[in-house]
This record gives structure tokens, C-alpha cells and sequence, in this order.
């Protein structure tokens, strides 16, 4: 590989990003120096979580730099190497995403056993979605068997994850969905008991009560906004409601409305705990060992929403924001 392409950020987005916002750079990939790697990337992972570090606000993550690489998670084939334990043909995983190869030091990829699961899945079900679906259900929120649990934006990468390990402990599931498509795949594939599609039901606060007419025990919050407000509605007394993201804020240029039953915490006595996944590493041999036994069993299946191209990486990221992708969205480079 003579050359490689990768993404900078150009400017900073003002509400939602539009395509002006990134530019491809080529650069020649530099000679391997003792300890290094060369990798071409197959896969390329887009997360909502980026759009945080589009932005220069402080935040748990340090914002990305203007005219210089993104990164995000990447699975790629090592085409040559210094190292003596990478070898040539090892497929690795790394935060040398948004670009379509790299040259870096061989501490920086991890390598993965395609016999576990197919290799784009170690960005979503199997990787860090997973891990944050495992965390948030039974670090965070106490998942105990045979619960009520709520998972809003149940169909997108994390979202399918918490359904199914729920499901594994015995729980009933009511998932929110932004398409009948979503709602179809949660019911045929992860075992949801209830899909509640959004944008078709006229008060969502209302369905949800109606699903669990006894009360929700768990929340694995994803959208924020108006799911928060229901699940909160919805929760029983002492209920518990872990906090992945509020992806219906981020692209937000001004502060909106607060939580408007925000009593409901106090009168219920409620338990609202947000989390970041990279806290939580020491989780992660005990998550690789339970999800082996899941797939194993069965209990654990995965999709993914595939863009054709490095070229489209940009495009596939502002889907996530109009709910394009089903399970995990990744960049597919061939």
C-alpha cells in the first residue's frame, strides 16, 4: 500500500453535519518501523457517539481535531509487520477508523477470532455496542431475571444487544422502533415480546403503559427526550433506568424542553444513572465469555446496515440519524 486516504474533519457542524464537514486526505503510508504494523481496514464503524466529538463543548471524550484523522473502530487485515506477535493475515481491531489503512504501532490493534462471529460483528454485537448493552443491563442497571425491561431505540446497534441479553435472563421486552422493518426484526430475530413503532403511534406514553400494565423494572435509555418522559411514566415504584445516550439531543443547536414528569422520580423513587462504556473495560473478558455461550445457545444474533465504500463513510454516519440502519451500521472498504 503506497498510499492511504483518510478523513479530517474540516469544521465543526452546527446542528445536524452535512458532507462539507469532512474531507478525504491521501497520504504515502511511511516505512514500518520495530513494533509496527500495516493494516488494510475492511471495516469501518460510524457511532452516534462521534457527533460529540465533532464539537469543541467538554465532554468525557476529547473533541476531534480540525484538518487531522478521525478515528473510530476499524477491522483490517495486517499486510505486514514488525511485530512478533502480528503476524501477516492476522485480522485486527483498532481506533484507526475513517480511513481506508494505516501504519501504527502494533500495541494499537487487538486481534480477533473470526470462529466466534463474522468480522464486522466485533465493531457491533461482539464489540463495544455489545459490551455497552452488557454493561448498562447488569453493571449499571441490576438487570435481575424474569424483569419488565424497556430498551428505546431497540433497533439500532447497542439497542438489539440489551434486548437479547434480557431475553436471556428470562425478561419480558417491549422495544421502541422507528419502522415496522425494525419492529419485524426484533420480534423474529431477538425474541422482543413488544415493538412499539414511534412514528406510527399517536402516544407512545400510552403504548408503553399499555405493554406493561404492571410497570417497567429496567430502562436502557438510547433516545431521550419523549421515550424518557414514557419510561419514566411507565416505571414502578423503585425502578431503575440506566443511560446509554440521548440521541434525539445531539444535533440540537439550543436547549429544549426538560423532563416535564420529572417527578415521577421522586414519587416513585427512582434510580436514573448514566454511563460510558470506556469506564467499564475490566467487564470485558467476563462479556466475551458470556456472549460465547449466548451464540453458542443460539440466544445471540446480529445484523448490520452495510454502506459500499470509504467514500461513504460520512453518509453513513448521518444515517444514524434518521434511523437508516438496522443493528450496527458499518462502512464495508472490500
Amino acid at each position: 500500500m503506497a498510499a492511504y486516504r483518510e478523513f479530517h474533519l474540516v469544521r465543526r457542524p452546527v446542528g445536524l453535519p452535512t458532507a462539507d464537514d469532512f474531507t478525504i486526505v491521501s497520504k504515502e503510508a511511511p516505512p514500518l518501523a520495530d513494533g509496527q504494523v500495516r493494516v488494510k481496514n475492511l471495516y469501518l464503524s460510524v457511532d452516534p457517539y462521534m457527533r460529540g466529538r465533532m464539537s469543541d463543548a467538554k465532554s468525557y471524550a476529547e473533541p476531534f481535531l480540525l484538518n487531522a484523522p478521525m478515528a473510530g473502530g476499524a477491522v483490517g487485515r495486517v499486510e505486514e509487520s514488525r511485530h512478533p506477535k502480528v503476524a501477516p493475515g492476522d485480522l485486527v481491531l483498532s481506533m484507526h477508523g475513517w480511513r481506508d489503512g494505516f501504519v501504527g504501532d502494533a500495541k494499537s490493534v487487538v486481534k480477533i477470532d473470526p470462529a466466534l462471529a463474522p468480522p464486522q460483528a466485533f465493531l457491533g454485537t461482539v464489540g463495544m455496542p455489545g459490551l455497552t448493552a452488557y454493561t448498562g443491563l447488569l453493571e449499571i442497571g441490576g438487570l435481575k431475571p424474569g424483569e419488565t425491561v424497556l430498551v428505546t431505540g431497540a433497533a439500532g446497534a447497542v439497542g438489539i444487544v440489551a434486548c437479547q441479553i434480557a431475553k436471556a435472563h428470562s425478561c419480558r421486552v417491549i422495544g421502541t422502533v422507528g419502522s415496522e422493518e425494525k419492529a419485524a426484526w426484533l420480534r423474529d430475530n431477538a425474541g422482543v415480546d413488544v415493538a412499539i413503532n414511534y412514528r406510527t403511534t399517536p402516544n407512545l406514553r400510552k403504548a408503553i403503559v399499555a405493554a406493561a400494565p404492571e410497570g417497567i423494572d429496567l430502562t436502557f435509555e438510547n433516545v431521550g427526550g419523549d421515550h424518557l418522559e414514557a419510561a419514566l411514566a411507565a416505571a414502578k415504584p423503585f425502578g431503575r433506568v440506566a443511560i446509554c445516550g440521548l440521541i434525539s439531543q445531539y444535533n440540537a443547536t439550543e436547549a429544549g424542553p426538560g423532563l416535564r414528569n420529572v417527578r415521577e422520580v421522586l414519587t416513585k423513587r427512582l434510580t436514573l444513572r448514566g454511563f460510558i462504556v470506556s469506564d467499564h473495560t475490566a467487564l470485558q473478558s467476563r462479556f466475551l465469555a458470556d456472549m460465547q455461550q449466548w451464540i453458542k445457545a443460539g440466544r445471540m444474533r446480529w445484523t448490520e446496515t452495510v454502506m459500499e465504500g470509504f467514500e461513504r463513510t460520512p453518509e453513513a454516519f448521518l444515517g444514524l440519524f434518521s434511523g437508516q440502519n438496522i443493528g450496527k451500521m458499518v462502512v464495508h472498504l472490500g
